[in-house]
This record gives structure tokens, C-alpha cells and sequence, in this order.
């Protein structure tokens, strides 16, 4: 059974900074691209961010290129999102999915964990 634990989510201040995790477990996490999504109160879906099988690739929505990075530990089964300069409209619910299909994952066609809350607020 797949399984995707996404944890690091908290209440931060504009300007401050979050290292989400997702720990994943069921599948062979080493040959997958793997994302995170956002979903705001109210919104849909949002594609932030993929990274290839092997982490040498990474792809970042605009909203956040420059201020998050994708990484992987692939041999601890383990996905990251480190969040800079957080600003109150990544306020959301994050969630990491398997695939780098942006499509796909937004329209939740793979598999998705039961995400982490970020709130950015004053």
C-alpha cells in the first residue's frame, strides 16, 4: 500500500522559513519523480514544485521559484520542500504526490499524502 506522511507544517511569521518532509513508504520511491501540491482555503489544487527520480531535475511554479527547493533522500525514502521568504498567500494545505506529471498530480490522478497545514501570518 502506498503511503505518504507529510510532516514540518506549522504557524510562521512573513519572512520566515519551513522545511516540510514526506516520508514515503509501498512503492519503490527510487524510480519516481515526486511533487508538492498546495491547496489554499477555498482554492484548487496548485502545482509547486517536482523533481526527477535521481533529484537532478527540479521544476518550480513562478509563484515560488526563487524562495522554495525540492529535494530528495532517496535512500531514506524521504521527499523535502525548504520554504524562504514565506509570504501570507502560501498559506495552505501542502501535500506531497508521486509523479513529476504536473497534469496528473493536479488533477490527482496519483497518489497523494494527507497533508501538512503551512499558515503564513502576522
Amino acid at each position: 500500500e502506498v503511503q505518504l506522511v507529510e510532516s514540518g507544517g506549522n504557524y510562521v511569521q512573513p519572512g520566515g522559513s519551513l522545511r516540510l518532509s514526506c516520508a514515503a513508504s509501498g512503492f519503490i520511491f527510487s524510480i519516481h519523480g515526486m511533487s508538492w501540491v498546495r491547496q489554499g482555503p477555498g482554492k484548487g489544487p496548485e502545482w509547486v514544485s517536482s523533481i526527477n527520480s535521481g533529484g537532478g531535475i527540479t521544476r518550480y511554479a513562478d509563484s515560488v521559484k526563487g524562495r522554495f527547493t525540492i529535494s530528495r533522500d532517496n535512500a531514506k525514502n524521504t521527499l523535502f520542500l525548504e520554504m524562504n521568504s514565506l509570504k501570507p498567500e502560501d498559506t495552505a494545505m501542502y501535500y506531497c504526490a508521486t509523479g513529476d506529471n504536473v497534469d496528473a498530480v493536479v488533477a490527482k490522478t496519483v497518489y497523494w499524502g494527507q497533508g501538512t497545514q503551512v499558515t503564513v501570518s502576522s
